[in-house]
């Protein structure tokens, strides 16, 4: 029976693979580099929008990370309201009084300014200004929305959800201390503007955990098995830019060119995973931040190496391409060798950013039901390597648990 349960899983993840291969898959107009603002200036100079409803959590609107994009749109005449009740893992309250701010206001266009919360929190209100009639919760899944969004213009402070690149958004029901995820095209942004001044505010903790959410969006693309051509360069080039940067990033918080890189880098995983979709370190990540408050970043940093290690051999050789692409090992340097390599850098960056091995808020008399929920996310849905038991999936919690 989990032979013939398998093969079907292949052959959902052998359609999407098609679905992605011969369907044109929207890109963002990405903006970044010397000029990108004056870029986006030029780009509202021309389409002049009446009424913008700007998105951003209460944080950033306090340090004044938004006064820019204010002060543009104020420049420019056009109208604005912001709304900065954006809570870390958006509920579906936030995002349904979001949805009221958009009509009170008669917007026409969103602009999030934010991490992957605030982004999927615009996401999903222009999801909700178009479908009034269809509730969140019957839009999680796969193409449920299918109509155009109202324009989102996505300026990441973070680098590390990729979120201004992908066509997935996920909110939080606090009734059931779920996550859940909504994927359709038209929840791609129309614009991306990468600008490294917005993300030196970035304490030190998050700028590490962020850019390990976008190193595990581009290892598990690349490791999945739905690889294209394209995914694969832009997750090889990912995992470069990350090993490289955020070491030096993490020594000189203010410096513009490794913030622009991350962001970059980051970018480059969202196009990769919103393509290959993901593996089981985002099903545990997921089901354990939901359950015990776990920023999502910071939970995929600790799970990584687990999963890596868990998956053995048969990552091995992609692994060893991420090795010899980053110059984490030599290429005469046999597979399993290179391999390990990668997963003993990501363990030595984790320590050098105080990230833990494991989660000891993790209760022993959760593991069952957690191993159940991370399996019903993974299956089918994440063209993972191979497949993991509920016995194997319970072990690794309990690993975690114990650091």
């Amino acid at each position: 029976m989990t032979v013939l349960r398998h093969f079907f899983y292949r052959l959902y993840h052998a359609g999407l693979r098609l679905f992605v291969r011969v369907y044109p898959f929207p890109k963002p107009l990405l903006m970044h580099g010397h000029g990108a603002f004056e870029q986006w200036r030029e780009y509202l100079t021309h389409h002049q929008y009446r009424q913008v409803l700007v998105i951003t959590d209460a944080t950033l609107y306090k340090l004044g990370v938004i006064n820019p994009v204010c002060d543009l749109l104020d420049e420019l005449n056009i109208a604005y309201h912001v709304y900065s009740d954006v809570e870390p893992n958006p509920s579906i309250e936030t995002i349904e009084s979001g949805v009221t701010v958009y009509r009170q206001h008669h917007c026409e266009a969103l602009i999030a300014i934010g991490g992957g919360s605030v982004i999927d929190c615009a996401k999903l209100i222009g999801a909700r200004a178009v479908k009034p009639q269809q509730s969140l919760l019957k839009m999680k899944g796969l193409f449920k929305i299918l109509k155009a969004l109202p324009p989102l213009h996505a300026l990441p402070t973070t680098a590390g959800t990729g979120s201004e690149t992908t066509v997935a958004a996920v909110f939080t029901d606090p009734s059931t201390h779920q996550k859940y995820a909504v994927s359709d095209l038209c929840l791609m942004p129309k614009i991306a503007v990468l600008l490294p001044e917005l993300t030196t505010q970035l304490p030190a903790s998050l700028t590490a955990t962020t850019a390990m959410d976008a190193l595990t969006h581009a290892i598990e693309a690349y490791i999945g098995i739905n690889g294209l051509a394209f995914s694969d360069e832009r997750a090889l080039s990912a995992c470069e830019m990350i090993f490289a940067h955020l070491p030096l990033c993490m020594a000189n918080l203010k410096e513009r060119e490794h913030r622009e890189q991350l962001l970059l880098a980051s970018f480059y995983a969202g196009e990769a995973f919103t393509r290959t979709s993901v593996g089981y370190v985002h099903a545990f990540a997921h089901n354990l931040g939901a359950k015990y408050g776990l920023a999502h970043g910071f939970a995929n940093a600790v799970i990584l190496p687990h999963i890596l290690r868990w998956y053995g051999a048969s990552i091995h050789l992609k692994l060893a391409d991420i090795a010899y692409r980053s110059g984490l090992s030599e290429s005469t340097m046999p597979i399993e060798q290179a391999a390990e390599s990668v997963i003993l850098r990501i363990e030595s960056l984790n320590r050098s950013m105080d990230i833990p091995a494991g989660f000891p808020q993790i209760a022993s008399s959760d593991i069952p039901m957690l191993a159940k929920l991370i399996l019903a996310e993974a299956h089918p849905d994440y063209p993972v390597p191979q497949f993991m038991k509920i016995s194997e999936c319970e072990a690794l919690l309990k690993q975690l648990m114990n650091g």
